[in-house]
Formats: C-alpha cells, sequence, structure tokens
C-alpha cells in the first residue's frame, strides 16, 4: 500500500478542522463569548455546532479510511475520503446559513464513511480468510 493519497486525505481533512475551528474561534471573539461558555450568539452556536460535529465525524472518518486504505485500496480509500471532505465544506456552509439545510452535506459524509467503514470490514475479512 502507498500511503500517499490516504495522507494527502488525512492532511486536508486536519486542514478542514482547523479551518472550523478558527472560524468558532473567530464567532467566539467576535460576540464575546467568554470561554468555558458554549453558548451566546446563534453565528456562534452555530460555527461551535460545525466544529464540534466534524470532530465527531472525524472520529470515524479517519480510522475507517485508513483500514480500507490499507485492506483494499489505497486509492479508492482517498477518493471517498475526498467525498468525505466535501460533503463537510457542504454541511458547514449550509449549517452556517441554516441549520436545517444541512441535509446534503451530512448525507454524503455519511455515506463516504459507510463506504469506508463497510469496505474496510469486508477487507479485513478476506484477510482473514
Amino acid at each position: 500500500m502507498d500511503p500517499l493519497y490516504p495522507a494527502a486525505v488525512t492532511a486536508l481533512t486536519l486542514l478542514l478542522y482547523l479551518v472550523v475551528t478558527g472560524n468558532a474561534g473567530r464567532y467566539r471573539a467576535k460576540h464575546k463569548i467568554a470561554a468555558p461558555a458554549m453558548t451566546g450568539h446563534p453565528d456562534f452556536e452555530r460555527a461551535n455546532r460545525v466544529q464540534m460535529n466534524t470532530l465527531e465525524q472525524m472520529a470515524l472518518f479517519l480510522p475507517a479510511m485508513w483500514l480500507y486504505a490499507w485492506s483494499l485500496s489505497a486509492v479508492w480509500a482517498a477518493a471517498v475520503g475526498s467525498v468525505w471532505i466535501i460533503g463537510r465544506v457542504i454541511y458547514a456552509f449550509a449549517y452556517m446559513r441554516d441549520p436545517a439545510r444541512r441535509g446534503p452535506g451530512m448525507t454524503i459524509s455519511l455515506l463516504a464513511q459507510i463506504w469506508l467503514l463497510g469496505g474496510a470490514l469486508c477487507g479485513i475479512g478476506l484477510k482473514l480468510v
């Protein structure tokens, strides 16, 4: 397995997380919401939710992508991982505008995660037999 492509997707995922974290911090400062408060202005609450949801999803996405890369295909893992990133970007923009419109981005990233986890489980199973 050549880890170059999954590594690139991992780096882009970390960059995405850095951007959404910075966005949450920017809104925290803009609306003078002192830590440790997690509520306040709706702009901050949406940005904070995007940050935390992205972190929550990364906990499943990254191991699933790497297991898929190891057990089946690094290129396909990176391709599906790129779809996950696109879904998260769509989710973030939609959620910041109107949380009720987060569905398409959430669905894209969820389907990518399911593909990666399912593929990883199949690939590991094939290696076991």
